[in-house]
């Protein structure tokens, strides 16, 4: 969006595309590498990749990976809802055959006014300040709140 809303080509400077799903019928690492690996061959011919995750299983990984502790999420919204910025609480799915439904819990004012607001629910600090970093670079019409002192 923030491509579209400063006049770029839709693609420019996107790392990779995220894509996750919510199945906890099978936490073990094969089920989800399974789906990983059919995306790649879904996916193979983009030109940035497709990082694709069970959100039912972050609470496996998240503290050896962000220092954190993070409870099992029930849903796919929960986790939505426990994203670094508050901007990035979003997620399309496709419902049925054509139906596409938005979960966007903080709304969509801040995406396509360029604000990044943190949400100080699970990330730590410096997960919110690397990512607002790097989309500083790549979008310097950002504007990004500052981490509460209060949640850090």
């Amino acid at each position: 969006m923030w491509n579209v809303v400063t006049d770029r080509p839709p693609a420019e400077g996107i790392r990779d595309y995220d894509l996750f799903y919510f199945d906890d019928s099978d936490l073990g690492w094969d089920a989800e590498n399974e789906v990983i690996r059919a995306g790649a061959r879904l996916f193979g011919d983009l030109p940035v990749p497709v990082e694709i995750r069970n959100e039912a299983r972050v609470h496996l990984w998240y503290e050896d990976h962000f220092g954190v502790p993070c409870e099992p999420y029930p849903s796919t919204e929960a986790a939505i809802d426990s994203f670094a910025a508050t901007t990035c609480c979003l997620g399309v799915r496709l419902d049925g055959a054509d139906r596409w439904r938005v979960y966007a819990p903080h709304g969509l004012a801040d995406v396509f006014n360029l604000v990044v607001r943190p949400n100080p629910v699970l990330a730590p600090r410096q997960v919110y300040e690397a990512k607002t970093r790097r989309w500083r670079e790549q979008w310097p019409q950002l504007t990004v709140l500052p981490w509460p002192d209060s949640a850090g």
